[in-house]
């Protein structure tokens, strides 16, 4: 964990677009932070879109920002080093697939605000998996959903549609930004936020911030949550976050098992812990692969030709997150 007893500051990117330009410190974040307490906030000039770093996504430093980073840099710390530890287990394969689609890398950031990385996250609304997808919506973008198997877990299907369906919503929205928020609170509440403020489409990230007020107060948030996470994150030892615990990526190797297979017995054939075998397969809801036909499971490096040995199946061979 990243020692919470020296305050960083908020430095300058070399080369790009700097907070320290726009007057931002720590202590400057703390007056920020105070504010949602009721403290007034300094009087400094908000940097404007176009004064963003070249990035694939603009990261626009305002109000709302600012206060999301003073922030994750005092009282919501241990999210931030929470994002910062388990990000590097899905962070390859969620990377990967953004460049495959030519999507911004800065998305990433929405897996950390949705769950924090987390396969296993569950909303108070029924919402799972790291990209928190709903049920009807899961199906609509082809997860599996049943007694057996739920997709919306597995990190690689669950990432395969929820880039799918961000890149849907910025067909509609010409926006990433419209998109993250959509991907939020849902398309029909953006569009009720476009409609009461009458502002045009025109592929103008810009939007987000003249429509905010109108959208639920946690989507207010989700966009400016992002853009802070992804700041702390590209400089996390100049915040202080650089002796945060990286968890490992995400590799295993695939194999076909018979249907009906219990992890246990894979976990005996290749001397593995049980937990190592569901952390593999999140989405497999009982420890036990689907009854019928063969199915692919996910086994510790290595291990396939025990598993074939042991109890059959075809090995797929090795992979990892970045693959």
């Amino acid at each position: 964990m990243a020692k919470q007893s020296e305050t960083p500051r908020l430095r300058g990117f070399v080369h790009r677009w700097s907070i320290a330009a726009a007057g931002i410190t720590v202590s400057g974040a703390l007056v920020a932070s105070a504010a949602f307490m009721g403290s007034p906030q300094p009087d400094l000039r908000l940097p404007s879109v176009e004064d963003a770093p070249v990035a694939s996504l603009p990261l626009e430093v305002n109000e709302r920002v600012r206060y999301w980073l003073g922030r994750f840099t005092t009282d919501q710390r241990p999210t931030m080093e929470h994002f910062l530890a388990h990000e590097e287990v899905y962070g390859s394969l969620i990377r990967s697939k953004l460049h495959a689609r030519g999507m911004p890398q800065e998305l990433l950031y929405l897996a950390g605000i949705e769950s924090g990385f987390q396969p296993r996250a569950t909303s108070a609304v029924s919402a799972a998996g790291v990209w928190q997808f709903m049920g009807p919506t899961a199906q609509q973008y082809g997860l599996r959903v049943d007694e057996w198997v739920d997709e919306r877990r597995d990190p690689i299907r669950a990432t395969d549609a929820a880039l799918e369906y961000l890149q849907d919503l910025h067909e509609r929205y010409g926006s990433w930004y419209l998109a993250a928020a959509a991907y939020n609170a849902g398309p029909s509440r953006v569009d009720r936020a476009l409609r009461r403020t009458d502002v045009a489409r025109s592929n103008d990230e810009a939007v987000f911030w003249e429509i905010q007020e109108h959208l639920p107060r946690e989507t207010r948030e989700y966009v400016p949550r992002m853009i802070a996470a992804t700041l702390l994150a590209r400089e996390a030892t100049e915040f202080g976050f650089g002796d945060v615990v990286r968890e490992l990526p995400y590799s295993f190797d695939r194999v076909w098992v018979p249907g009906g297979t219990s992890l246990w017995t894979v976990a005996e054939a290749t001397d593995s812990e049980m937990s190592a075998l569901r952390a593999l397969n999140p989405h497999l809801r009982q420890g036990i692969v689907p009854p019928g036909g063969s199915y692919e499971l996910r086994v510790p490096v290595g291990s396939t030709h025990q598993v074939v040995a042991s109890i059959g199946g075809g090995p797929w061979g090795g992979w990892a997150a970045d693959d």
